[in-house]
């Protein structure tokens, strides 16, 4: 089951993009995109940082703690930064939760 859990329904969730979402470096633009099924979604340098992070699949704790190592930020406000980041990419099924 995945997509459709929340990021609170599960310990530490797995955070993944789902197939056919990708980051981009758009060069007409000059700026990173997180690119979907029909549609672009522009990304700051904090959208970008997180997203850049994830790899095949990541924990939600392992990804905010290379997070808070890569900016020499508190943990824990890294930690809310990026489950509001994540949750509302996953409303709009940009990125997946899963428990494994």
């Amino acid at each position: 089951m995945t997509g459709a859990l929340a990021l609170t329904a599960i310990t530490d969730p797995v955070v993944r993009m789902p197939r056919g979402v990708r980051l981009h470096q758009d060069r007409v633009r000059g700026v990173p995109v997180l690119l979907g099924p029909e549609r672009v979604l522009v990304l700051d340098e904090i959208g970008w940082a997180i997203l850049s992070e994830l790899g095949e699949s990541s924990r939600l704790s392992d990804l905010t703690d290379r997070l808070a190592a890569r900016f020499g930020a508190p943990r824990d406000e890294v930690a809310g930064d990026v489950r509001e980041f994540l949750d509302d990419l996953q409303a709009q099924r940009l990125v997946d939760y899963s428990d494994a």
